[in-house]
């Protein structure tokens, strides 16, 4: 296979226009970013307790250097501020450990400990940045945790700051919004394979750091690679203007569903005129569709819920942070961040509405959008981790869905077959090859990787398309803007070069399995039938919990799984298993052999026990190594 390569004379003109065009003489981000620093972890290495490296500061030191030619300036500029890594002041009480992941935690000093907020996602770099506060801070005890949202990197080290007994003993408060613990379990569990392969492409798990390869994700530098836990909530914030006082720490909470993530809060520290805004309002247009999948975000409630935030504390505020970036201070300063925040996210679900009522489709929105001139010249706007491109597909997608409402795409062949008749008809795969590197030669990329991408799927043994291929895809990487477009098309050209990397991340922690409720526990099992070769099957089974009085019974019909609490006018079952929940859940989700479980006496059978034998061979295994960039 081919190996890497320089930026060709189109790109590296590309870039170059971007050096030229965009107000880089504003630094006043990076005085931001610098302002409170107090130590950084040295070195900047973070290891699990096998010795594994699940984090490395020190991999991204290249970018102390001038910008190459193969990385867009703007993501050069956003992947230094990203990468600055340490303990920092935010104002008094308030401290920030930042570039230890892709996420910050954030430091509240109470009257006898801290209260954490979003401990970043594995227990190896949350405990990391926690001895790093405690060396300058001093040893304080951990008297609360804030989960202001659902996604992982806001949770996942929790077990790395305070323990289970901890919060069991009524030490450490839980915080979150209402809904955290489904969305959060969901996420990472119903799509969580699907979701964790992409994500692979969408941080580069798999790509060298350096200006050939990953320089960062927008949002953070990338994800750690430590073991994610979670400790379920004790307290769920449910109302705007709630407020919780937490080792004499008062907070008021905002209640923000549906912005960034369906489960998400800001709050308010009214005595320290500190408002932290989750992850609603970072430094970056952000994601309303994320390219590793998830459900489509809600552009004109983000906006509001953004006003709302402006009307009730930006005036009452001399700071405003988030669990990303850094902070902004003044209180004019932070209205205006937050109010241009505001108008972007308003204006592109405002506008894409506007054009798809006059028929356009979401990928011609996308095309011919422009930012107002106030939006474009702001930093904090661009498209780091978003982008404009794929969010307006997202707005178009939440409203209209998949389909652009003209009939010829309605029906449309598969990938394989359609990437069959595509390269047949334009006269064979050699000839398509040909065309292609006139196309590349001429920096026409977007289409090299769209007409090549036929002939891989027609012809997947096809050295040669994939070769160029590759390089087509590696100088979409060098030009874009966006850490996450970055990532995936350099990580479509590693794959293509090198083979499949699979899922490098823990993708379904034990922690977030244990959280699984027993609805979700049978949701995980349906999700999992093999519908066509279930189809004849009838199967009745029921579930007796130990230490409740509720039955419940899955019924396979149709190749459908249901579920339901059984009632007394239902007809007997073919089989009952009596257990508790944890064996419910390690012998439906986590694979544990069920007759070592009954011989031991964990689980009691009356009835036919092979009706569990069979309902189990009908169940599919997830591929965490599916194929992306070949059929």
């Amino acid at each position: 296979m081919t190996s890497q390569h320089e930026a060709s004379a189109s790109i590296e003109a590309g870039n170059a226009s971007v050096s030229r065009t965009l107000p880089f003489d504003d630094t006043q981000d990076f005085a931001d970013a610098e302002r409170g620093f107090v130590a950084a972890l040295s070195p900047g290495v973070v290891r699990n307790s096998d010795g594994d490296v699940v984090w490395d500061s020190g991999a991204y030191s290249f970018l102390d250097d001038e910008c190459p030619s193969t990385v867009n300036p703007s993501l050069w500029r956003q992947s230094k501020l990203v990468a600055m890594q340490g303990l920092y002041e935010v104002s008094e009480g308030i401290f920030q450990i930042r570039g230890l992941d892709l996420s910050n935690m954030t430091i509240v000093e109470g009257d006898t400990g801290v209260v954490i907020i979003d401990p970043l996602i594995s227990v190896e770099t949350a405990a990391a940045g926690l001895g790093l506060y405690r060396e300058h801070r001093g040893d304080r005890p951990v008297t609360g945790v804030i989960y202001s949202h659902s996604h992982i990197d806001h949770f996942g080290g929790v077990k790395g700051v305070t323990t289970q007994d901890e919060v069991d003993a009524g030490k450490c408060p839980i915080i979150a919004p209402i809904g955290f613990t489904e969305h959060a379990v969901e996420e990472n569990v119903y799509a969580g394979t699907a979701m964790a392969r992409r994500a692979a492409y969408m941080y580069g798990a798999a790509l060298p750091r350096g200006p050939l390869g990953a320089v960062g994700a927008g949002l953070g530098p990338t994800t750690s690679t430590g073991m994610p836990t979670l400790i379920l909530p004790t307290t769920y914030i449910d109302h705007t203007g709630q407020t919780v006082t937490v080792d004499g720490i008062a907070i008021e909470f905002q209640m923000t569903p549906g912005t960034e993530a369906p489960s998400e809060m800001n709050f308010y520290f009214a005595d320290r005129r500190a408002l932290c805004m989750a992850e609603n309002a970072t430094h970056t247009l952000h994601n309303l569709l994320t390219l590793r999948g998830a459900l489509v975000r809600d552009p004109h409630v983000w906006s509001k819920y953004l006003t709302e935030a402006i009307n009730r504390y930006a005036g009452r505020a001399d700071v405003v942070f988030a669990s990303h970036h850094w902070p902004t201070w003044g209180t004019e300063r932070l209205t205006e961040f937050l109010s241009t925040q505001r108008d972007l996210y308003g204006y592109l679900h405002d506008q894409t509405l506007r054009a798809l009522n006059k028929g356009a489709t979401g990928i011609e929105i996308a095309e011919d959008i422009q930012l107002p001139p106030a939006l474009e010249n702001s930093w904090s706007t661009h498209g780091y981790y978003g982008s404009v491109s794929h969010n307006v597909k997202a707005i178009y997608q939440r409203y209209m869905g998949w389909f652009d409402g003209n009939p010829a795409t309605l029906w449309q062949h598969p990938p394989v077959e359609s990437a069959r008749r595509h390269v047949d008809f334009m006269g064979g795969a050699d000839e398509v090859i040909v065309k292609a590197r006139k196309a590349y030669d001429e920096g026409d990329f977007r289409w090299v990787a769209q007409v090549l991408n036929y002939v891989i799927f027609a012809d997947p043994g096809n050295s040669e398309a994939k070769a160029l291929q590759a390089d087509t895809l590696e100088q979409l990487g060098y030009g874009s803007e966006n850490g996450t477009w970055r990532n995936f098309f350099l990580m479509g050209a590693y794959e293509l070069r090198n083979g499949s990397v699979g899922t490098p991340t823990v993708t379904a922690a034990p922690d977030i399995i244990a959280a699984l409720s027993v609805e979700q526990i049978f949701d995980a099992v349906a999700l999992r039938v093999d519908g066509p070769r279930a189809w004849s099957a009838a199967i009745v089974i029921d579930w007796r919990l130990k230490g409740t009085a509720t039955v419940h019974r899955t019924q396979l019909r149709n190749g459908l799984l249901v579920h339901f609490d059984v009632t007394d006018d239902l007809p007997p079952a073919e089989a009952t298993f009596t257990l508790s929940e944890a064996d419910l859940r390690a012998a439906l989700v986590q694979g544990e052999d069920l007759q070592q479980m009954i011989e031991a006496g964990r689980v009691e059978v009356d009835g036919d026990a092979g009706k569990l034998v069979e309902l189990v061979g009908y169940l599919d295994a997830p591929d965490p190594d599916f194929a992306i960039v070949t059929p």
